[in-house]
């Protein structure tokens, strides 16, 4: 039977539980303003230099968002955010929960000077998104837009924070990845890969695409050189408005240890599909635990153990799988707890579709 620890992708938000790598970003005082530009040169691509389809005019993205950003302040260190809705004088600022981390007042410094009280009004860890309310928001400060659209790779961005308490700092660079799995906390899908540098205190900043002025992502994690990590939009788009309204916010679980299928897998299993996720394990009282099969033994190729007799899921409701970024990714952003979904999985040699109804998955105090 395979170890449920040898190889640790829990589907649990399905969350998939990898094995921890170091972490790669945490929250960590001011910049020059450049000067002011209209706000009608953002959009539409003409923060492009013309005739330079892969250059950008970083100050003039600056200039255009920078009013929007903001400083967080806690006992433990300093963060970023940035204004998602605003209006009335309140807005809701976005940032990471590891800036906030269990704290419920923080100080919000905006670009111009002004400082004040917010108020975390919703967190999720497991997300790492947290909302902060703040009253009284300077009139100059408008709300962000966030792409509904995911970047392509080589789009020009601009990281804008406050590194090392360093206040209203951009950084530059492009999109390296697209539909990563975020290897920092809890893996989330949809993770947006960056090679500006995302240094300590840039975590809950915006990612900003130079075409368009909006934010595909929100800051998380850097450290290897040229790597950084960003909380894609759509994940975003779907979890800060529960946090704003209720607080928190429910994630499914259906319960699966798996990983992408490779080659080695396939062979040893005797499979005739090249992708999917193979099941490692599943956990014991979840969904997948009275559905789901997985590996019941393993053999040695090449000197290497490799685990036999799981499950490979191919598909799930309407989406092909061909790995665990696709699992993961359908599970987060398509289901909710209660629902019922069809799984089509490889046992034994046959195809067959199951349905499996997810849960909701237990709180971080719970586990």
């Amino acid at each position: 039977m395979v170890g449920r620890h040898e190889l640790t992708l829990l589907f649990v938000v399905a969350a998939v539980a990898v094995a921890p790598m170091a972490a790669l970003g945490a929250t960590t005082p001011t910049d020059s303003r450049v000067q002011a530009t209209s706000p009608s040169a953002v959009g539409g691509g003409q923060l492009y230099q013309q005739g330079e389809a892969a250059s950008c005019d970083y100050s003039r993205l600056y200039n255009q968002t920078i009013d929007s950003v903001v400083q967080i302040q806690t006992a433990q260190g300093s963060g970023s955010g940035f204004v998602f809705d605003a209006s009335d004088a309140q807005s809701y600022v976005v940032t990471n929960q590891h800036v906030v981390n269990q704290t419920t007042s923080v100080g919000v410094r905006f670009a111009r000077g002004e400082t004040r009280t917010g108020t975390v009004v919703g967190a999720t860890q497991l997300a790492d998104l947290a909302v902060v309310r703040v009253n009284q928001t300077p009139g100059y400060v408008e709300a962000l837009p966030v792409a509904n659209a995911t970047p392509n790779p080589g789009d020009r961005v601009a990281a804008i924070g406050s590194p090392f308490g360093l206040e209203t700092t951009i950084t530059s660079g492009i999109v390296s990845g697209v539909n990563r799995t975020s290897p920092v906390g809890f893996p989330l899908p949809n993770t947006v890969q960056t090679d500006a540098p995302i240094n300590p205190g840039n975590s809950g900043g915006p990612l900003i695409a130079c075409d368009t002025g909006s934010v595909v992502g929100v800051n998380q994690a850097g450290g290897a050189e040229n790597i950084g990590f960003a909380i894609g939009a759509s994940i975003v788009t779907q979890i800060v408005p529960e946090l704003i309204q209720q607080g928190e916010y429910a994630f499914p679980l259906l319960g699966v240890q798996g990983v992408t299928l490779t080659q080695p897998l396939a062979e040893a299993n005797d499979l005739d599909v090249t992708r999917g996720v193979y099941v490692l394990d599943t956990i014991e009282g979840t969904p997948a635990a009275e559905a789901i099969q997985g590996a019941n033994d393993s053999t040695v190729v090449n000197e290497q153990r490799i685990p036999v007799g799981g499950d490979v899921i191919v598909a799930i409701g309407n989406q092909s799988v061909t790995s665990r970024e696709d699992l993961l990714s359908y599970l987060f952003t398509e289901t909710r707890p209660g629902d019922t979904v069809e799984v089509t999985l490889l046992r034994d040699g046959e195809r067959q579709t199951i349905n499996v109804t997810v849960t909701e998955r237990p709180s971080q105090e719970q586990q």
